[in-house]
């Protein structure tokens, strides 16, 4: 029988040795799943796309403090924090273009002035992340008897137009067209006729049914029977979207309320989520006369 050293020093062995077996055994199995987890790729959720119509008001307007020389670093500070795929806005001026551009480098726009088709009056300017979409080809069509050319419809108080592009996900390779517009506020013959061009070239641009983005200005409330045709063939992102609001889009500078800012969507699986931007940037109590307004879309 062994001395109680000896004897101390084999049960530290076996218990050793075994602990070692163990010890052995769990690396072999972590050194055989490791090449497996390296050159797995994750599996990833379905490809969506950050969505974001706004209304930027027209920049020689004299809104006094509410002039768009005070309330420019708003629009920065907003952009900055939803950081959104791609977004059209309404009523830019080219100088309004160009400090987006300037101050948001990861976004290029295309889009074109509605009173020459070159850089006079309001753009209905698409703007997209460079890093994440690419851009296949684009064009601007009038909301009138004579689309192809600058021109005012109906009894419209103004010219309106919508620039259009159709767009490819860096990522996912998706497709999708994306139409951004802004109705007349007066003339309710060319709101209704004007909205019908749209629809009209929404369907013949897309004969391969590519998910379709229509964002917007419409300046009519979501009853209107002006949006019937249009609620035929698109979903109204604020009515489908699994989470959404029911807030106003046009504060007036705070002297109304009202929805009259769409995000419309065709081809997607879903809507996850719609939001009205109503925050304050920038120490500015409004950005805009219009809030932005911010859909997560789901190919």
């Amino acid at each position: 029988m062994p001395s109680p050293g000896v004897r101390i020093l084999i049960i530290i062995k076996i218990k050793y040795t075994g602990t070692m077996k163990k010890i052995i055994v769990f690396l072999l199995s972590v050194a055989m799943l490791l090449p497996l987890g390296l050159h797995a790729r994750k599996p990833s959720g379905p490809a969506s796309l950050s969505v974001m119509s706004y209304n930027i008001r027209y920049g020689a307007a004299d809104d006094g403090t509410n002039s768009w020389r005070y309330r420019c670093p708003a629009t920065i500070y907003m952009l900055r924090e939803h950081k959104p795929d791609i977004f059209g806005v309404q009523e830019a001026l080219d100088f309004q273009i160009k400090f987006i551009t300037e101050n948001m480098n990861e976004y290029k726009s295309v889009g074109v002035g509605r009173e020459d088709g070159k850089f006079e009056g309001e753009h209905m300017s698409i703007f997209y992340n460079k890093k994440k979409i690419s851009l296949l080809k684009w064009g601007t069509f009038w909301l009138s008897e004579t689309p192809e050319e600058p021109s005012k419809g109906w009894d419209a108080a103004c010219f309106r137009s919508a620039t259009w592009a159709l767009m490819k996900c860096k990522e996912s390779g998706k497709k999708f067209f994306y139409v951004n517009t802004h109705l007349d506020h007066v003339g309710e013959v060319a709101q209704k006729e004007g909205l019908a061009v749209v629809v009209n070239y929404i369907r013949e641009m897309n004969p391969d049914n590519l998910p379709m983005v229509l964002t917007g200005d419409f300046n009519v409330k979501s009853d209107n029977p002006v949006l019937s045709d249009l609620n035929k063939i698109m979903k109204d992102a604020r009515v489908y979207a699994e989470k959404t609001d029911n807030l106003n889009s046009f504060n007036g500078w705070g002297r109304s309320k009202q929805i009259i800012d769409y995000i419309y969507y065709s081809g997607f699986s879903s809507c996850t989520e719609f939001q009205t931007i109503q925050k304050k940037y920038a120490e500015r109590p409004f950005i805009s006369d219009h809030y932005p307004i911010k859909a997560i879309l789901i190919f």
